[in-house]
């Protein structure tokens, strides 16, 4: 093994562990932040859904949701935001239609 292998192989090495840590803190920091915030967020939570969302709420909610949805879909095909839009005008409403169902339905 030649010196610049060996260095490289060091370069490698350290990147790598430089890498885990960040990764091993930035875990560590959505762990803390979740500790933190769950309890205010279930108070939130139980306060907001109590009495149901019913059909006006559930409307707004599932249009977020499939809205998301559709643009992690469209990024995660590989074609952009515009060039599926034939399927995804389609698949919105049906995402729309199901989201907002079941959410008056369940809650």
């Amino acid at each position: 093994m030649s010196r610049a292998d060996r260095r490289d192989s060091r370069l490698a090495l350290r990147i790598l562990l430089g890498t885990s840590a960040l990764v091993a803190l930035l875990v560590a920091l959505l762990v803390l932040a979740a500790a933190v915030s769950l309890p205010g967020l279930s108070d939130w939570v139980a306060l907001t859904f109590d009495d149901g969302m019913g059909l006006k709420n559930a409307a707004l909610v599932a249009a977020i949701v499939s809205v998301l949805v559709s643009i992690v879909f469209a990024l995660a095909a590989g074609e952009g935001l515009i060039g599926e839009l034939q399927f995804m005008i389609p698949g919105f409403f049906l995402f729309f239609v199901f989201f907002w169902l079941m959410l008056a339905w369940i809650f």
